[in-house]
């Protein structure tokens, strides 16, 4: 699926959340250097006359949580390795956020656009999708406090609070002369890392996993269970845009689909306590149902231990691009004043044995997370599956198949730039009471021309040439953006999954996955009968 106008933001979010989510946590206390002592002590007065130097002499005055927090700590992290990283306590509230699944909060996504902070989508079923908040309303106001100054991540914090007390949003709308007001009463927000789970054609499942929380193999267990699992005939895993998190939920996921004492992943490092192996500890149930896992240049960390397994095990077949390779387990040791350190203590290897961390050596940091060089394979680093197929380490988890996304046209580049897509839905529903849609709909050929002449009207270039041969994709994109006001952001992404070309690539790679279990369990058969024969004669 390619990324719509909210991807323009992804690849920094990607970055941070990269650096947010991490393996285990430490026990409070952190190890001693084994460096000389005089070596360290040097090394840190000389760092305090630096820093002495710059906080006397530099020509603004030197805030001092700025200057260690975010200056001399990351720096030395950065020498080390892309993915330590230091919490300061604002960080470390993100983090815990983020792994426990949930906030107190209004429920909706914002966004910062042409200088003005904007909806782009309330979550279903949230306070602010039940007190009638749309995407395009612009937030002019929250509790009285002007947001034209504010950035987007000042503004979700005034919208943010405890369970139960009310915040007041005021808000300008496309088609209304005034502002209109909210007074809207905060509630728990969950964050779904599974968000989606439904039926592509009957027997073929569809399951999005978006990110490793504390909930994520419980919430997948509930989607599957929902389904109704016995009935799956193929399952399309999408792990796209997955950047990791916590070991244990990849464990327990990978573990839905192996069987009792299979091989998921091991770690090692320095330390002794820091190796360490883990298997599937419950039975799968017999379930043997072909499974695609959909991957691409962002999948990382614990989403490619779940990729890793299903490949080495020959459980599920690999499409898409190479996945980001990072296998560097990140421990978090808290520290005084609501800070905390994540570390690099180890690093991750396949059931075959396979380095999942890719080179990050002579490299900079915007090369090594711009990941450009997808097609390069280790062969120094060479495994084979239970079945005998060869497989690479050290660079990711090369899929089995290979799918890259088109890349957008010149025509569809401006549209999204533009958010001419998003800005025409928000006109389109205006000032409307009644903002529902009848169910299927789609847009017609006057809604069609209506959003060509929304173009022409906000200065987009194009020739009737170019509108023509994209007028199919309009017409799906414009279903997409309206399906948000219309019915929800769940139900626009439904659209877009079932829209996507890799998706239905998927599907048709389903008897490919298929030749793998079925080759699994005739070679499982094969290996058992020497041991029965060899009982049999003792």
């Amino acid at each position: 699926m390619r990324p719509d106008r909210r991807a323009y933001l992804f690849i920094p979010v990607f970055i941070a959340l990269c650096s947010l989510v991490i393996g285990v946590f430490g026990s409070g206390h952190v190890m001693a250097a084994t460096y000389p002592e005089d070596s360290v002590t040097q090394n840190l007065k000389a760092f305090t006359r630096v820093y002495d130097v710059v906080e006397q002499n530099f020509a603004d005055r030197v805030k001092p949580d700025t200057a260690i927090y975010k200056g001399a700590i990351p720096g030395m992290l950065r020498e080390l390795d892309p993915h330590s990283n230091f919490f300061d306590p604002k960080d470390y509230r993100a983090l815990r956020e983020e792994q426990v699944g949930h906030y107190y909060g209004v429920g909706m996504t914002v966004q910062s656009h042409t200088g003005k902070t904007v909806v782009l989508a309330p979550f279903v079923g949230s306070p602010a999708y039940k007190a009638g908040l749309r995407p395009g309303d612009v937030i002019l106001e929250v509790n009285d406090k002007k947001t034209e100054n504010l950035n987007t991540t000042e503004i979700a914090d005034l919208l943010k609070g405890p369970k139960g007390t009310r915040v007041q949003i005021k808000i300008a709308r496309e088609g209304s002369d005034q502002p209109v007001v909210f007074n809207i009463i905060r509630d728990e927000i969950p964050r779904y890392s599974v968000p989606d789970s439904f039926w592509l054609k009957p027997g073929i499942a569809y399951l999005k996993i978006e990110q490793f929380n504390e909930n994520t193999a419980k919430e997948m267990e509930e989607k599957l269970r929902r389904l109704g699992e016995r009935n799956i005939q193929g399952l399309v895993l999408d792990l796209r845009d997955n950047p990791g998190g916590l070991l244990n939920e990849g464990v327990d996921v990978t573990g839905h689909f192996l069987r009792k004492g299979e091989v998921v992943v091991s770690h090692r490092g320095r330390a002794a306590n820091s190796n360490k192996t883990y298997t599937a500890h419950g039975d799968n149930g017999g379930k043997a149902y072909p499974i695609v896992v959909v991957v691409n240049r962002y999948t990382a960390s614990a989403a490619e231990i779940v990729s890793g397994a299903l490949q080495d095990h020959d459980r599920g077949w690999i499409l898409g691009e190479t996945t980001f390779g990072k296998g560097l387990v990140q421990t978090v040791y808290p520290l005084s004043e609501n800070s905390a350190l994540a570390l690099t203590t180890a690093h991750y290897f396949t059931p075959s044995g396979r380095l999942i961390q890719r080179d990050y050596s002579n490299i900079s940091f915007l090369d090594y997370y711009s990941h450009t060089n997808l097609d390069l394979k280790n062969t120094k680093d060479v495994k084979m599956t239970d079945s005998g197929r060869t497989v690479y380490g050290g660079g990711g988890i090369t899929p089995d198949e290979k799918y890259t996304a088109a890349k957008y046209n010149k025509f569809q580049t401006e549209v999204i730039r533009k958010y001419a897509l998003y800005n025409f839905s928000a006109k389109f529903f205006g000032a409307r009471q009644d903002i529902k849609l009848p169910r299927g709909w789609e847009p017609d050929d006057k809604t069609v021309s209506d959003f060509e002449s929304f173009l022409r009207q906000n200065k987009v270039e194009f020739t009737d040439a170019d509108f023509s041969a994209n007028r199919d994709w309009v017409r799906q994109q414009l279903k997409r953006e309206m399906y948000i006001t219309a019915f929800g952001v769940d139900d626009s992404r439904k659209v877009a999954v079932e829209q996507d070309p890799e998706v239905q690539q998927a599907i048709g790679s389903l008897p490919k996955a298929k030749s793998l279990v079925d080759g699994a369990k005739k070679l499982m058969v094969q290996r058992a009968q020497p041991i029965q024969l060899r009982a049999e004669q003792d």
